[in-house]
């Protein structure tokens, strides 16, 4: 799997006086050592200091340095929003504290910070200086002013650093990726700067310091009337998504009951039941956030331990972040601060699975490929990564509409370099199991295409190649009849490639997945209906030698009669 190394960060910083006798804004950001930012990360921050108080500088300055001190004196395991809320929350008490003495009457300061760890941006933001993201040629605003709504008062603040005695930090979790530009500005720059003015400098794609410093230069010449700061964090590279990291989050998670219809948890309304499984219970729910629909996913304890459905739920997180198929279904990272239990969520699919449309009946054969194809894709595509799916069959592939195709359920994959689960506990389903894996192999890409293969065994034909198989049963893999004994129109290529696929011994199976995808995309170009109708032998051996027998028993019998 590819290592993305630690994560780079390009910075730049410029603040101007402007046309004031003195600059009251502040703003740094801390690199750190490689240690300090595999850790803990990355932080910066920028500060307005209230222009009323006597010292608006000093509280500006030293909430920046409050925030760089706290934040890496405390564990790393507190998590960056956690870090920032402790080391803010006690420079505010103090800030307010001293706000009502004379050295430093009413002094109080906007802030609005960055904290980047692994693959996430953390802003926590109170006032009215702002947070930004440039990426994909958009600009997105990451934060709400703090100012009375009044468009004659919109510069009074009603929530700063030093007003209240108890601090309240607005707060935002988002995934940033290579290329993205983070911005923090105080009002002297956006005040002044339209949003479509700062995209446009920041879309000049100078570096991080001449971005920030034609920003406040930009302001100021566009009339700027306060002081103007601009910090600018270009992301250069990122790690690779970390699975402790990710199962740390979902270890403090508790398990909670799956929500009754009419229900409501962390904001997602509970519409319907779409199914009861072995493992998970799946509701469809409305995100009352963003109106959209989706599917939570609720962990069943009957089957695996607590440490096994951990592991499961760590698995989907960290390959939602990692894979980019259309047909391979990620999980929808959720808020940690909105997550309250053991849960994921997935888009919402509107079709059937594989395994309801058989139970219609055939579908045609060229639809069946093209949907075959796109199910063959979507597991090439994870094991480019190294990643194991370990539970292909029908009930996890879905159909979309419009030949789209969703292999879906990974929370039993097996990802190179870490935790399995116990032996006791491998997954997998009977009847999709190669023959290894019932002499302990925990599953690899030769197991996948043995279950990839059964699964389309049963597409096209509708039958099992070894017959179904219970819970507790062991198979006997014999010679499998040719999908074409099912279906006579299915062609000899077709025959062959699922036959191999579903090959008893490994080393007669395909190299790998993309010779099957070859194999479906090269043999259809011919073209189903010209396929030529095979000859008994070729589709049922052991019926023609079985008739072929009966036939010269017979003409033996006839030659003694005659004799």
């Amino acid at each position: 799997m590819r290592n993305c190394g630690e994560l780079v960060v390009a910075a730049g910083f410029f603040s101007a006086t402007g046309p004031r006798a003195d600059n009251q804004d502040f703003g740094g950001v801390h690199l750190g050592s490689a240690t300090e930012r595999a850790r803990h990360g990355i932080v910066a921050a920028v500060a307005d200091g209230v222009s009323g108080g006597r010292q608006g500088r000093a509280a500006a300055e030293l909430a920046v340095r409050a925030l760089v001190d706290g934040f890496y004196a405390l564990p790393e395991t507190l998590g960056p929003a956690r870090a920032i809320r402790q080391a803010m929350g006690a420079y505010n008490r103090w800030l307010h504290a001293q706000g009502r003495g004379e050295s430093m009457a009413n002094s109080g300061t906007t802030f609005t910070a960055l904290a980047l760890r692994g693959r996430q941006a953390h802003v926590a933001h109170v006032g009215d200086s702002r947070a930004w993201r440039f990426a994909a040629g958009r600009l997105a605003c990451l934060t709400t002013d703090h100012v009375r709504p009044e468009p004659d008062l919109n510069h009074v603040l009603i929530r700063a650093l030093g007003l209240e005695a108890e601090l309240r930090l607005d707060h935002l979790t988002l995934e940033i990726a290579e290329r993205d530009r983070l911005l923090l500005t105080t009002d002297g720059v956006h005040a002044v700067l339209s949003a479509p003015r700062l995209a446009a400098i920041l879309a000049e794609n100078a570096s991080a310091e001449a971005t920030a410093q034609r920003l406040v230069e930009a302001a100021l010449a566009a009339g700027g009337r306060d002081n103007a700061t601009a910090l600018v964090l270009d992301v250069v590279r990122l790690p690779a998504p970390d699975h402790e990291g990710i199962l740390a989050e979902v270890s403090g998670l508790p398990f909670v009951a799956p929500p009754g219809v009419g229900d409501t948890i962390d904001s997602f309304r509970i519409e319907r039941t779409l199914s009861e499984g072995r493992h998970a219970v799946l509701l469809v729910a409305t995100d009352e956030e963003d109106g959209e629909q989706v599917v939570l996913k609720f962990p069943r304890r009957e089957i695996l331990s607590d440490h096994a459905l951990r592991l499961a739920f760590a698995r989907e997180l960290l390959l939602s972040r990692r894979v980019a198929s259309p047909f391979v279904l990620a999980a929808r990272p959720v808020r940690p601060e909105r997550q309250s239990g053991l849960y994921s969520v997935l888009p919402l699919l509107v079709g059937e699975s594989m395994e309801a449309r058989l139970g219609r009946g055939h579908p045609p054969l060229e639809e069946a490929r093209q949907a075959a194809i796109g199910l063959v894709r979507g597991l090439a595509a994870l094991h480019r990564l190294e990643v194991v799916h370990r539970d292909v069959k029908p009930e996890n592939v879905m159909l979309t509409g419009e030949g789209g195709v969703k292999l879906i359920d990974l929370g039993v994959a097996r990802l190179p370099r870490v935790e399995d689960f116990h032996p006791d506990e491998i997954p997998g389903t009977p009847g999709f199991m190669a023959p290894e894996q019932f002499e302990g192999n925990a599953g690899d890409a030769l197991t996948d295409q043995f279950a990839l293969g059964v699964t389309l065994y049963r597409w096209f034909t509708g039958k099992w190649p070894y017959g179904e198989q219970e819970a507790f049963q062991r198979p006997r893999f014999g010679i499998a009849p040719a999908p074409s004994r099912y279906r006579p129109e299915i062609p000899s290529w077709l025959d062959a490639a699922i036959l191999a696929a579903i090959a008893p011994r490994r080393e007669d199976r395909f190299g790998d997945v993309v010779e099957l995808l070859r194999a479906l995309e090269s043999g259809g170009a011919l073209g189903f209906a010209a396929a030529r109708r095979r000859p008994l032998i070729e589709r049922d051996p052991a019926l023609f030698w079985k008739g072929t027998s009966a036939l010269l028993a017979a003409a033996l019998a006839a030659s003694l009669l005659l004799r």
